[in-house]
């Protein structure tokens, strides 16, 4: 399967969105071990960040750091990127409804609470850039959304856009047991392929109608869900797939293979019987890694050696939170736990920041402390991989908009009253209040 990447989608800085003049002076952050995810780690290395960008990463260097400068001294702590976080359901996202198994047409954007508690905890977490997706209560359950955690009181304030000024995402599928159920959904797992493999052919005769219509200079016709369904087909939109068990997930790579279209796996509960084929067929792999699955049958072969053995096998890994399943604060504890049931410490950090950055064609923005990237990072107490580190502070595009030290932000860290001041009624997005999550 031929995953085709782009760098970045051709996001300008203009259109990202950055908020550069959040950033009046240059930073210095000096003394701390810092993990730049590509490259060795530095045991006192200096990280300086100017109008939203990192400028410099390495050894201190007096020559390196401006002379109008704030500097800060972070001597024993430990300086790595913002987190991405691949697959999240922050902000109480709901895509599809009950009236159809597809519905490629809805799009995520017009219905994330950007007020949410569960921003501002997953900043405490050291999460920085997320993918919002709809549920897996659907076959497919509509277009997921990529956003930046900065401040803001709108969507379009953590909006990531492209090149030409729209909301940069995916679109979000499924299969296995959620998507299963009375008609008009499908019944069966057969049943399932078969709608899908229905609906890509006809927006495949979609797109012959609409070259044609553009040949003759005619009008082209407007339909919202075929014109979806042609951004993944045509490669601009990568299918997120919310898949567990080893047949489902060899479904997958078959319909990715049969239609071209890039993919990437979520959950995996069974990938470690089928490592060799995902690796085969390049897809990458977003992972969840839980405490303990319950809850779903398909996810009763889930095992914490997965990453390892999907590693082993040269598949790309990434985690994700899937959030409220796993808490976005308790994020690096996935990589942590992957490492201790064998996935190598560098793959681990790599999953949790730069593996998903690639996943969402923002490897050239975000995901590592790089030189030109954007300036997010988190500053932590400690190792990254221990159970006692906290996170610190969270940085955005050169703005530090999480501060353990602040009142206001310690209690979306540590909790107590107000902190989920918006998720008394219950959050859980569509379909069958509960259903459609992991």
């Amino acid at each position: 399967m031929k995953l085709r990447f782009s760098r970045f989608m051709g996001m300008s800085l203009a259109a990202f969105g950055l908020l550069v003049l959040a950033q009046e002076r240059p930073v210095v952050l000096k003394g701390a071990r810092v993990i730049p995810i590509e490259g060795p780690e530095i045991e006192s290395g200096m990280v300086v960040l100017s109008q939203g960008r990192i400028v410099y990463v390495g050894p201190f260097s007096e020559s390196q750091q401006p002379s109008n400068a704030d500097v800060r001294d972070l001597t024993g702590k430990v300086i790595m990127p913002g987190m991405v976080d691949t697959h999240s359901h922050i902000g109480g996202p709901s895509g599809a409804d009950r009236s159809s198994a597809i519905q490629p047409e809805t799009r995520v954007w017009d219905s994330i609470n950007v007020r949410s508690a569960q921003i501002p905890k997953a900043r405490a977490g050291g999460i920085t850039t997320v993918n919002v997706m709809p549920g897996s209560g659907h076959l497919l359950s509509g277009q997921t959304l990529y956003l930046k955690l900065r401040k803001g009181t709108t969507i379009d304030d953590l909006m990531i856009k492209t090149k030409e000024g729209l909301p940069a995402g995916g679109v979000k599928m499924a299969n296995g047991t959620n998507s299963r159920r009375a008609a008009p959904f499908p019944g069966t797992r057969a049943k399932s392929a078969a709608m899908v493999r229905e609906t890509f052919i006809k927006a495949q005769a979609f797109a012959k109608k609409r070259d044609k219509a553009i040949a003759d200079g005619e009008p082209v016709p407007r339909d919202l869900a075929m014109e979806s369904l042609l951004d993944v087909l045509e490669g601009r939109k990568i299918v997120h797939h919310h898949t567990h068990r080893h047949d489902d997930i060899v479904t997958v790579l078959r319909l990715a293979k049969e239609f071209n279209f890039r993919v990437v796996l979520h959950h995996v509960s069974e990938g470690s019987f089928v490592a060799e084929e995902i690796a085969a067929a390049k897809a990458p792999v977003s992972m969840i890694v839980l405490d303990s699955p319950g809850g779903k049958l398909e996810a009763k072969n889930f095992s914490l050696e997965t990453g390892r053995i999907l590693e082993e096998a040269g598949a790309d890994v990434a985690f994700h939170t899937d959030d409220p399943i796993t808490d976005s604060r308790l994020f690096l504890r996935s990589a942590a736990l992957a490492v201790r049931y064998g996935m190598s410490r560098v793959k681990a950090l790599e999953g949790l920041t730069l593996a998903g950055a690639r996943m969402l064609d923002m490897q050239d923005e975000v995901g590592s402390l790089k030189a030109g990237k954007s300036a997010d990072l988190v500053i932590l107490s400690g190792d990254p991989l221990s159970v006692y580190t906290k996170v610190l502070e969270t940085w955005i595009e050169g703005e530090r908009v999480f501060d353990l030290e602040d009142p206001k932000d310690r209690l979306y860290a540590v909790g107590g009253f107000g902190a989920s001041h918006d998720q008394g009624e219950g959050h859980v997005h569509e379909i069958g209040e509960g259903e459609g999550h992991q």
